[in-house]
């Protein structure tokens, strides 16, 4: 797996504070009472010489050792007894001076042993949401919101949608960024084309991996201004360095950006690079093959229907159908 670099360092950082923060604010805590209850510090320090007290026991040999570490450890639970009912007498829980962590299975570090724990799991899960640019889409387009009721009007056009659901969910599960498997959505506006980038993007980021998702007008616009809108001397971090880093880069709407000699150019070399580097790709467009091959060189054209597995959407405009229905 391959989570965000950026994220992983942010929320392992993260994750460092607040165990600290868990043990700081717990330890205020338990200074402010021994300051107003000194009886309890009594307890507490008799507490903190259990581990000296084994040692001195073990030191005195090996015979009656089991009876002397049994002792110690009956006076220690003891001790925790009368600790916890003390400080329930005076209005405070047992557990008031210990570490609250959020989550117990880890202590806040985020692993537990060497195996990343379902905290971090999560937490890296909802950063991926956020940085792959569909964080909002995600939270309603999945595969199991996905209606095929909408391509019923011939069992042509539901028979083409249900090979196409399948081979997409197939394509999710089976993700593992390394064997440059790509998938070309064509059809017109309306059809489903973004609900399963989504779908397929959620699926890919749950199981770690690294998406980026974002129209090609924008991606083209971070080209532009690498290209002609930095200024010298700017050390600021690359706006394109992710559409060629990330384990999947999603490019929805192609032919709604500018279309020119520089654009052509820098959607080959996103195109061609992530091939020749096995990095996978899924590209959406509202556009006929013939307008893709009036619109781009040939050189696209030919990656496009060539190294893509190309997915056509047929059947009416859901929102349309949506509109009808209300």
């Amino acid at each position: 797996m391959a989570y965000n670099k950026e994220n992983y360092a942010r929320i392992r950082e993260e994750y460092a504070h607040k165990n600290l923060r868990a043990k700081e604010a717990a330890e205020g805590r338990l200074r402010e009472l021994h300051m107003i209850h000194p009886e309890l510090e009594k307890i507490d320090r008799v507490l903190s010489e259990t581990g000296f007290n084994i040692l001195r026991a073990a030191m005195q040999g090996k015979e009656g050792l089991d009876e002397r570490i049994a002792a110690l450890k009956e006076e220690n639970l003891s001790l925790q007894e009368a600790r916890a009912a003390y400080l329930e007498s005076i209005g405070y829980p047992a557990d008031y001076t210990a570490v609250k962590y959020e989550c117990n299975t880890c202590s806040d570090t985020g692993f537990v042993g060497t195996k990343m724990c379902d905290c971090l799991k999560r937490a890296l899960i909802l950063a991926g949401y956020e940085s792959s640019g569909i964080g909002n889409l995600i939270r309603t387009q999945s595969f199991d919101t996905f209606k095929l009721d909408y391509y019923s009007r011939s069992p042509e056009e539901q028979s083409n949608m249900e090979m196409i659901l399948s081979a997409c969910k197939e394509y999710a599960r089976s993700f593992n960024g390394k064997n440059g498997e790509n998938l070309f959505f064509c059809g017109t506006t309306g059809l489903g084309k973004t609900h399963l980038s989504t779908a397929i993007a959620k699926t890919v980021i749950e199981n770690g991996f690294d998406v980026v998702y974002d129209t090609a007008q924008n991606i083209l616009s971070d080209f532009e201004f690498e290209r002609f809108g930095r200024s010298y001397g700017d050390n600021t971090e690359s706006r394109t360095d992710k559409y060629f880093d990330c384990d999947l880069l999603i490019i929805d709407d192609l032919g709604t950006e500018m279309t020119n000699q520089f654009t052509v150019s820098c959607l080959y070399n996103i195109i061609n690079t992530r091939i020749n580097h096995s990095k996978s790709m899924l590209i959406s467009t509202n556009l006929a093959q013939n307008e893709i091959r009036e619109r781009y060189s040939d050189r696209i054209t030919s990656r496009l229907f060539g190294d893509f597995m190309v997915m056509r959407f047929v059947g009416k405009d859901i929102r349309l159908q949506k509109l009808a229905d209300n």
